[in-house]
């Protein structure tokens, strides 16, 4: 029982660091419409730029914070400038072939810039575990969780309350309704774009510490996809619920299945709990049931 607990513990946390990276999925898909593909790159270029700071640059590690935070507000507002803007008003399915495309670069682009070499850093929170009754929490692991739910929180207030979070949602329904309505799709477009930059740069920095820094980091982003097929790909509070069932199945995969075959369930037991949401509920446990009459 005490393993099973811990078990549901680690992936309690893993769940919520998993969760701060489906937002970004979210908060492009409320906006736009679009899935962006290239979300776990984003977080492997945030985590790149942290890394260069950290431990290439050798300057402090808010400093890195900072540096991150910029360059990936700047480098979203660019890509929506360059890129997607042109694609306003165009089928859905050139943002998403765009986004793929843009994953593609990213993952050349990123060990070409930065060197292929694996790159470590590490929070300053220290290393000793904490002890919690049955459960041992790494302190990353904490400061993940903690993160995630300071900017989960804060998103959603952003979303159901804020004025600008409202004309986001309708720029989401309809693009070309909210431009009849005064609100400038334009400038929502380049604010999710701009959100989800910021929310890669976190989720670089907390997975950068915790695997090391190279390619792979982008990898996450296959990973948090079950989450939001799982939760709904508009809702944040999917976002939340998905990310910890698909941590807590992963933890409990790896703790009781992995022994028994030689490993690997941890790594596609969330698919497969993905594929069996798609089959009962296939937009998700809070997604919005879209009803198109032709």
């Amino acid at each position: 029982m005490e393993f099973a607990l811990l078990l549901i513990g680690n992936g309690v946390l893993i769940g919520l660091m998993y969760s701060l990276i489906a937002l970004g999925f979210v908060l492009v898909y409320k906006a736009t419409d679009a899935i962006n593909f290239a979300q776990g790159e984003f977080v492997m270029l945030a985590a790149l730029i942290s890394a260069a700071v950290i431990v290439m640059a050798e300057l402090p590690f808010w400093v890195a914070v900072i540096v991150a935070l910029a360059g990936m507000i700047a480098f979203s507002f660019g890509l929506e400038r360059i890129v997607l803007r042109p694609l306003l008003g165009r089928p859905i399915v050139a943002v998403i072939m765009a986004t793929i495309g843009l994953a593609a670069i990213l993952r050349g682009a990123g060990p070409f810039i930065f060197g292929v070499e694996t790159k470590s850093f590490s929070l300053p929170v220290g290393d000793e575990p904490i002890f919690l009754g049955p459960f041992i929490l790494q302190p990353v692991q904490v400061t993940g969780a903690v993160v995630s739910i300071l900017f989960l929180a804060a998103f959603s207030w952003f979303f159901l309350k804020s004025r600008m979070g409202i004309a986001m949602r309708a720029v989401a329904d309809n693009q070309q309704v909210a431009s009849a309505m005064g609100i400038n799709v334009e400038r929502y477009f380049a604010l999710a774009w701009a959100m989800a930059g910021i929310v890669s740069a976190l989720g670089g920095i907390v997975w950068g510490s915790m695997l090391g820094v190279d390619v792979h980091v982008s990898l996450v982003g296959l990973k948090v996809f079950p989450v939001v097929i799982l939760g709904g790909l508009d809702s944040v509070i999917g976002a939340v619920v998905g990310g910890l069932i698909v941590g807590i199945v992963e933890n409990l995969a790896a703790g009781y299945l992995d022994p028994l075959v030689g490993g690997g369930t941890k790594d596609f037991a969330p698919y497969v709990l993905m594929i069996i949401a798609l089959m009962v509920r296939p937009y998700g446990i809070f997604g919005k049931r879209k009803i198109e009459r032709v």
